[in-house]
């Protein structure tokens, strides 16, 4: 096995892998650029030619060789990325006998999913019960042909009938549970997540099927429109592309890939005859798919609904973008609400449409110039204003110097001008960044509040918040909280949840009393105030819940000098399931 490994990495030029994917600049004997593992303005992750492995000296502090650098790029097993490495290398893996526990779940996860996508697709297609959706499937114009080949199925009007299958195939419900394919009721019983839906299977590009998007395709009917895969071992929102495991191959004969909304933005193009499309959930384009698309790309043009806000798109995907040093461009179809719709509406044009993508630069200027259309000074001004942000966030200088001219011409103005004011939107970043860093200090006293705000900010903030709601709640109880007002707020929220199948912001408002809406308010508003990156809800809830722990502990000690046997007992249950929940926030 050792010699295996060691074979891989010695025919894989580990400067030339990583290369791939980040841009390296030779500095003496070894090579040196941003991190891509977290954000950074000054290069500090290095590698070596000589030693064949990485360091970052930045934040993260990581490092390894480049079995570690894949692994951690596409959030692999060591196995996973061994397999893949040595297929690239040309090297055939013998007597690997060692025991990845890690796979080994993965697998069966994996294993698990694709049995429930040819379940769904089965019933799609070979029983009655798919008659409607094969139905809903024609008036989108979708043929069986290409359905087959994203493997679409439908999950009948049932609550347990890909329960009954899956434990027939020995599948326990825990598994079923913790991959997403059952939900555990309030009663505790166990029963389907998908249950009427036209079933979109979620695969990565090595094809394993690791979630799904079901859409409801009764109208009538109040359920939610989509229903996906929550966040499981194998599923990771932020890093899944639909239609990446078709696409890769066209993304790389073009040198482009067309990032879209909805799974029929992707399939009805595929059927016209354009492959490199892939979907993401909502319009939100994260570090996580720049990392993934990377591999076969260095450019990537936004193909989203005419309903959504271009600028907006552009301002969450352009400095990740540059980060990667990818290209970002933007196309907009002025006859159709989404690429869906286009295609179907007149494909010739469509395909004209594409070839007009403009760098998002232009685009954004473009779009600031239809805002304020008047020549005045003061609406120069505003486009000046709204443009520096993006413009100052270019690493490239030559591609800098072109937009500082561009916008210098469009406003009429010199170049110098035009540094000037990005100088000076340089030095005001600079002072909030200062104020940001104070406040932080004046808060770390209080960690464990803003742990908790920014959890259920973060919940409430979801587009459905009781699939978020359902993870923290597994783990928290409104004791948990160390603001009372946080406690109750939780309690509404869970009693709310038992009432209504569908959550509604303003209905829920509507239960709170005046003081409590004060507060939640407040609280809604944080994880916007803070701006970071999505975090790990699950992660947030056990630490939260350790801190709480931690305090109870402490609480029952401080209270006596000597204890009771019952209080002897409390302290030795709490510090069990202590270590039970600092387990599970160890590294995985």
């Amino acid at each position: 096995m050792n010699n295996s490994v060691e074979e891989v990495k010695k025919r894989i030029d580990i400067v030339e892998f990583i290369g791939s994917f980040i841009s390296l600049k030779k500095a003496g004997r070894n090579f040196k650029g941003l991190c891509p593992f977290h954000q950074e303005k000054t290069p500090s992750f290095v590698v070596s030619p000589d030693r064949q492995i990485w360091h970052c000296f930045g934040s993260c502090g990581d490092g390894g060789d480049v079995i570690k650098f894949l692994m951690k790029w596409e959030n692999l097993t060591f196995f996973e990325a061994l397999k893949e490495l040595a297929e690239k290398a040309g090297v055939k893996l013998t007597n690997i006998a060692f025991e990845d526990k890690i796979w080994q779940k993965k697998e069966r996860l994996l294993r698990m999913n694709q049995l429930a996508a040819e379940y769904f697709n089965y019933v799609l297609f070979k029983s009655s019960v798919g008659k409607n959706a094969l139905e809903y499937l024609k008036s989108r114009d979708i043929n069986e042909k290409t359905a087959q080949k994203f493997q679409l199925g439908y999950a009948p009007d049932s609550w347990d009938s890909l329960h009954k299958f899956l434990t027939k195939k020995k599948f326990q419900d825990e598994e079923l549970l913790e991959g997403g394919l059952l939900v555990r009721g309030e009663r505790g019983g166990i029963y389907d997540r998908f249950r009427k839906r036209l079933m979109f299977p979620i695969k990565d590009p090595r094809e394993n099927t690791v979630g799904f998007s079901g859409r409801n395709l009764d109208d009538v009917d109040k359920a939610a429109k989509y229903i996906n895969t929550p966040e499981t071992p194998i599923y990771h929102k932020r890093e899944s592309l639909f239609g990446i495991h078709i696409a890769k191959e066209a993304i790389k004969k073009e040198g482009n890939v067309f990032i879209v909304e909805g799974e029929l933005d992707v399939i009805s193009p595929y059927q016209h005859g354009f492959e490199n499309f892939v979907a993401i959930k909502g319009s939100a384009l994260t570090r996580e798919h720049l990392m993934l698309l990377k591999r076969f790309t260095g450019r990537a043009t936004l193909a989203l609904d005419a309903d959504s806000s271009g600028e907006e798109a552009a301002r969450r995907g352009i400095e990740e973008a540059d980060r990667f040093d990818m290209e970002l461009d933007i196309v907009q179809f002025d006859f159709a609400k989404d690429p869906d719709e286009a295609v179907r509406a007149d494909p010739v044009k469509f395909k004209k449409e594409l070839k007009k993508h403009v760098p998002v630069y232009d685009f954004i200027i473009e779009l600031l110039k239809k805002k304020y259309p008047e020549t005045d000074a003061f609406s120069k001004k505003k486009i000046g204003d709204e443009a520096i942000p993006f413009i100052e966030k270019i690493t490239n200088p030559i591609v800098y110097s072109h937009y500082v001219k561009k916008l210098a011409g469009v406003l009429d103005v010199s170049e110098g001008s035009v540094e000037s004011l990005v100088s000076r939107y340089r030095q005001k970043k600079k002072q909030q960044a200062y104020l940001k860093i104070s406040y932080s200090k004046k808060e770390e006293n209080d960690r464990e509040k803003n742990l908790q705000t920014y959890l259920l900010s973060s919940m409430f903030q979801n587009q459905y918040p009781y699939e978020p709601g359902d993870v923290v709640f597994r783990i928290l109880e409104a004791v948990d909280f160390t603001y009372p007002s946080y406690g109750k707020l939780s309690e509404a929220f869970l009693a709310y949840q038992k009432k209504h199948k569908d959550f509604k912001l303003e209905d829920f408002l509507e239960t709170l009393e005046s003081e409590l809406r004060a507060v939640f308010d407040e609280l809604y508003l944080y994880a916007t105030y803070k701006g970071e990156e999505e975090e790990n809800l699950e992660k947030l809830a056990f630490e939260i819940k350790k801190l709480a722990l931690k305090r109870q502990i402490s609480d029952l000690t401080k209270k006596s000098e000597s204890f009771s046997g019952a209080q002897e007992k409390t302290i030795r249950e709490l510090t069990v399931r202590l270590k039970d929940v600092e387990k599970m926030l160890l590294p995985v």
